[in-house]
């Protein structure tokens, strides 16, 4: 197939890569110092799905209207791509490889004669050097939309894509997205003092505020309604029993997902973007969560003081010390 992806960095580029060796015809996206690695030699991949060096088409935009797109920005910078491809694009089925709870929504709203689908993708691949991926920790990925039964197109989209990576069309794509969400609450801490997350997880203090952050995020969507589905070993049951526990018993969760995560530094997609000089998807993150709490008429602490704090580092370019965050998030 003629496949587009939107935004070639660690996801993007680890989806090219490999959908190129399954032997599809792939155009990328990318902008700066990426797009010129990637033009000059393609994209090298290394770690979980093995070694790969894909030559592939790029460009700022898309050239060649492709059989399908996957949209793999940042979740900032979604709206702006999908408008600039837009006239090749309206009409492609789309999947949304996104962080946040929004990207469906948002291509539906910018391209309504596509069809779109999210993918939730749980691998984690390291970007810091252009055109060059490392994946540090390979997964599956699922696929879906809505609340219900996966429907035909997402069976049939789940199966293209399982032809590089193994993913899985699933019931109630929504509820896994807030599970995603929690996942993501792993992002903000490391990336404001600028260690791995296993560090982080392995600092007692650090990850106690972790474990306070997605406990936050998981009581604002409990409040919300939301039934969170099944991914990386949580669950509904699950998660609603770690609302419920104190935060001496609850650091156990962070602290098992840091012990799957393996020996290989992940360094989180908010740290990467921090250390390319480009902004964060915070606001979708954590950001997320505090819009999320005061539509259901709470506060969420946690995550506004860390939103603050990424934005902190955005703005001077240097991490803080683990004091500063202990000092602003009181759990």
């Amino acid at each position: 197939m003629r496949i587009g992806i939107i935004g070639a960095g660690a996801l993007g580029g680890t989806f090219a890569a490999l959908l190129a060796r399954a032997g599809h015809e792939i155009e990328v996206t990318a902008r700066g110092a990426g797009l010129e690695a990637i033009k000059a030699d393609g994209i090298r991949l290394s770690g979980g799905y093995g070694d790969a060096h894909a030559r592939v088409a790029a460009g700022e935009l898309l050239t060649v209207r492709p059989e399908l797109a996957l949209v793999c920005t940042k979740a900032q910078d979604a709206e702006a791509a999908l408008t600039a491809n837009a006239a090749l694009l309206d009409g492609v089925p789309l999947v949304i490889v996104q962080n946040g709870l929004d990207g469906v929504a948002t291509a539906e709203r910018l391209l309504p004669g596509s069809s779109a689908v999210g993918l939730l993708s749980i691998i984690a691949a390291n970007y810091t050097e252009p055109g060059v991926v490392r994946v540090t920790t390979p997964a599956t990925s699922y696929l879906g939309r809505g609340d219900g039964a996966p429907d035909a197109e997402s069976v049939r989209l789940a199966a293209i894509l399982s032809e590089a990576v193994p993913v899985v069309a699933i019931s109630g794509f929504r509820g896994a997205q807030w599970t995603k969400l929690i996942v993501n609450m792993l992002n903000a801490v490391p990336a404001i003092v600028g260690m791995s997350v296993q560090d982080v997880i392995g600092d007692r203090r650090l990850r106690r505020i972790v474990a306070a952050s997605m406990r936050e995020a998981v009581r604002t969507g409990i409040a919300r309604g939301v039934r969170f589905g099944a991914l990386q070993g949580l669950g509904d049951r699950r998660l609603r029993l770690f609302a419920r526990l104190p935060l001496a018993l609850g650091q156990a969760l962070p602290w098992l997902m840091g012990v799957r995560m393996g020996r290989v530094p992940n360094l989180g997609s908010t740290q990467q973007s921090l250390r390319r000089g480009q902004p964060t998807e915070v606001d979708f993150l954590n950001g997320a969560v505090v819009r999320e709490a005061a539509l259901a008429g709470l506060d969420a602490p946690v995550s506004r003081a860390l939103t603050a704090l990424v934005h902190e580092v955005e703005a001077s370019g240097a991490p803080l010390p683990p004091e500063r965050v202990l000092t602003a998030v009181r759990v």
